[in-house]
């Protein structure tokens, strides 16, 4: 079940703040992809700052139930959606250690 699938950020990846705003950049044969730069805002950027450590999908909508005082069902909904999204272009992954401990 995806809530409790851990996730972590990618590796292959850049993050900045700018501006309040976190923007991402892939990395693709060791060169920034700038054709596909992301940026969050500050819910994405709390969800990116809480994946520099392994997280499952029920501890971000927690937090960020928390942090932006809405419904918890409502923040896992949204949070379930963006950490698809993200997964989907491969800034967050699978830590290797969780995928062969599943295995």
């Amino acid at each position: 079940m995806l809530n409790e699938e851990v996730l972590v950020r990618s590796q292959a990846v850049v993050a900045r703040v700018v501006a309040g705003e976190t923007l991402i950049v892939p990395i693709r044969a060791k060169v920034g992809d700038l054709a596909s730069i992301y940026s969050f805002n500050s819910t994405g950027s709390l969800i990116w700052k809480l994946l520099e450590s392994p997280r499952t999908v029920a501890q971000l909508a927690t937090a960020v139930a928390q942090a932006y005082e809405v419904e918890p069902a409502q923040a896992e909904r949204d949070v379930t959606s963006f950490v698809n999204e993200m997964k989907s272009v491969g800034l967050v992954e699978v830590p290797a250690s969780v995928a062969m401990a599943g295995d």
